[in-house]
C-alpha cells in the first residue's frame, strides 16, 4: 500500500473513533474500531483515551494476524477484528462500542427484537446477543463471528456491542443507530409490552432497503 494511503487509513481511524466518543458511543479508552488495509488491517491501539489518539498510534495487524508494529501495542479486542476480517470478506471496517442503552440491555441479555423496522439495517430480524466470554479471548472472537454470521451488528452479553460496515463511515453509522434503538427499545419497555414485528414484514422492509436512499445520478 502507498504511504499516502496508510496515512489517510490512519487519519480516518482517529476521526471515526473521536467521532463516535463525541456521540457518546465510547468514553475513555473504551472500545476499538479498525479499518482494512492492503496487508491485513489498522487497528486503534489498547489503552490510549480518543481524546490523546494520533494517527501514529494506529496498529497495523498482518492478514496472517500478527501484530507489525512493537511500539503500540494493538487493542485487546484486535482478534476480534480479525476473526471478523476473515469471516466476512465484504468488509471494510469493525466498530466495538461500550454506548450506555446498548451495553445495559446486554447486561440485562436482552437482545433487541424487531420492536422498530429500523432494526432491520443490521442485516437481520433483530440485533443479537452474543454470549459472554472473556474481554480479547479467543473465545469471545468465535462466540462474536457465529452471531454476525448472518447480520452486522450485534450486542455483547455483559459488554458492549459490535457493528461491521463496507467501510469506516458504514460501521459508525450502523453502531450509531444501534445504539438510538437500544435507546428506544429501554423506552419502549418502559411504557408498556413492545409490540413486534413479524418475519413476513421484516423480509419486506430488509427488500425495501436494499434500494433505501439511493438517489439517482
Amino acid at each position: 500500500m502507498k504511504q499516502a494511503a496508510k496515512r489517510d487509513l490512519r487519519a480516518a481511524l482517529v476521526k471515526a473513533s473521536k467521532d463516535l466518543a463525541a456521540a457518546g458511543l465510547n468514553r475513555g479508552a473504551t472500545g476499538n474500531v479498525s479499518v482494512r488495509s492492503a496487508q491485513g488491517f489498522l487497528v486503534t491501539p489498547s489503552g490510549v483515551a480518543t481524546s490523546a489518539l494520533r494517527a501514529s498510534q494506529m496498529v497495523p495487524i498482518a492478514g496472517d494476524g500478527i501484530p507489525e508494529d512493537k511500539t503500540w501495542r494493538p487493542s485487546s479486542e484486535w482478534r476480534m477484528h480479525f476473526a471478523l476480517y476473515r469471516a466476512h470478506p465484504e468488509i471494510g471496517a469493525v466498530v466495538h462500542a461500550h454506548p450506555p442503552y446498548a451495553t445495559a440491555l446486554a447486561c440485562a441479555h436482552r437482545p433487541i427484537p424487531a420492536f422498530h423496522y429500523m432494526v432491520a439495517l443490521a442485516g437481520g430480524h433483530g440485533i443479537p446477543l452474543a454470549p459472554y466470554a472473556t474481554f480479547g479471548s479467543e473465545a469471545l472472537s468465535a462466540a462474536v463471528v457465529a452471531t454476525l454470521s448472518e447480520c452486522r451488528a450485534c450486542l455483547l452479553a455483559n459488554h458492549g456491542m459490535v457493528a461491521m460496515g463496507a467501510d469506516l463511515e458504514a460501521a459508525c453509522r450502523l453502531a450509531e443507530e444501534v445504539e438510538h434503538l437500544a435507546r428506544v427499545y429501554l423506552l419502549t419497555l418502559q411504557a408498556g409490552e413492545p409490540r413486534i414485528l413479524d418475519d413476513a414484514e421484516m423480509t419486506r422492509v430488509s427488500d425495501k432497503f436494499t434500494t433505501y436512499g439511493r438517489q439517482p445520478r
